[in-house]
């Protein structure tokens, strides 16, 4: 079956096509940085063909949450390098998700640092803080001259990750609703600069800031995530021809850098504006259908045997089952997750699920 054959992701050989999700689990502290469960966490899974790591931020300002990892201090790389360092000890490929946050925080969460957005609009709704849960706050909306520095923290921030933290390449963030997505948004950039007020512009800022990065690491360890018409956390997309041609847009526009791949979030993989955003981006195509639904067995051998993407990104298998490619490969019987446990500062239901027990059968 092509889930458990081999694929090349840019500079990357995964043994299978199982790909572990970005998934936020908050189990970094106040200080941002990875302890031994977040070391062990990701140890546990190091046999998935390819682990993404949870959202890091590449500055206070982009945190989102208490108890999120960062890639800005010494001691936050340092402990990054710990988890890279296991994970490769026990032949795995990891690569970090650098995630701007944008609007999507408060200043009780990054530091009381100003919280900055494309444009100066508020997210409906509240967050969890340091000091309870608060409305989230109108932004101060980036000017033209800031995005180069803006780019230049995650140029920094992804540099860091391969060559201090000893990842094995970086996928930047530009889905649900954090800043790079806010860019890509009708509803959340309404600018009147070069950044927006079409969809070639809204696309500007997430080419030049890929590109940017493509210049200082390779494009062969550079990946994009995005979530068309997800519509979460008021990053509005639901002019059907908007999408499209915004979408298109930024991937004709990266297709010629020649990324190690394209992560795309979406319900219908299968329909024409995912496979058409496959056509204009012309390189390896990862599928997460699951958000709202858990992506299964079945499901995922489907994608790949239908041709519909080269590889599966999975999330709530992947947190309850360290061991997911074998119990996959072998169709054995999965643990079930526990969502209560997905967030909180300790190892319950972070590094406690089994692997799979063959001396009994059973779990």
């Amino acid at each position: 079956m092509l889930l458990f054959s081999p694929l090349t992701l840019g500079s990357l050989e995964l043994p299978n096509r199982v790909v572990m999700a970005p998934l936020t689990r908050v189990r970094s502290g106040a200080s941002g940085v990875p302890g031994d469960i977040v070391v062990e966490h990701y140890r546990q899974r190091a046999s998935l063909g390819l682990i993404v790591s949870e959202g890091t931020y590449p500055s206070h300002t982009g945190q989102g949450f208490p108890g999120q990892p960062g890639l800005v201090e010494d001691e936050q790389l340092a402990g990054w390098r710990r988890v890279t360092d296991a994970v490769h000890a026990e032949g795995g490929r990891i690569i970090a998700q650098v995630m701007h946050a944008g609007r999507v925080t408060h200043p009780d969460i990054n530091g009381g640092n100003e919280v900055v957005a494309p444009s100066a609009i508020a997210i409906n709704g509240s967050t969890r803080t340091n000091t309870g849960k608060q409305p989230y706050p109108v932004p101060r909306a980036l000017t033209t001259e800031e995005l180069p520095g803006v780019i230049g923290e995650f140029v920094t921030a992804s540099r860091d990750a391969i060559d201090v933290a000893g990842f094995d390449g970086v996928e930047l963030h530009g889905a649900n609703g954090y800043l790079l997505h806010e860019f890509l948004s009708p509803d959340a950039n309404q600018r009147d600069d070069a950044y927006g007020g079409s969809p070639e512009k809204r696309a500007q800022f997430v080419i030049d800031l890929v590109t940017a990065i493509v210049a200082e690491v390779g494009a062969d360890r550079v990946a994009l995530r995005i979530s068309p018409e997800h519509n979460i956390q008021d990053a509005l997309e639901t002019d059907a021809a908007d999408v499209h041609a915004t979408y298109t847009t930024l991937l004709s526009a990266l297709a010629p850098l020649r990324l190690a791949y394209l992560s795309v979030l979406h319900a219908e993989p299968t329909g024409d504006l995912v496979q058409d955003l496959r056509k204009s981006f012309g390189g390896p195509f990862l599928i997460n259908s699951g958000f709202g639904v858990i992506t299964n067995r079945e499901e995922a051998i489907a994608i790949l045997e239908d041709g519909v993407g080269d590889a599966v990104v999975v999330g709530r298998p992947a947190i309850a089952n360290p061991d997911l490619a074998r119990r996959w490969r072998e169709n054995l019987p999965e643990n079930q997750p526990n969502p209560a446990t997905f967030y909180g500062p300790g190892a319950e239901g972070y590094t406690d699920y089994p692997f799979y027990d063959s001396s009994v059968g059973t779990l």
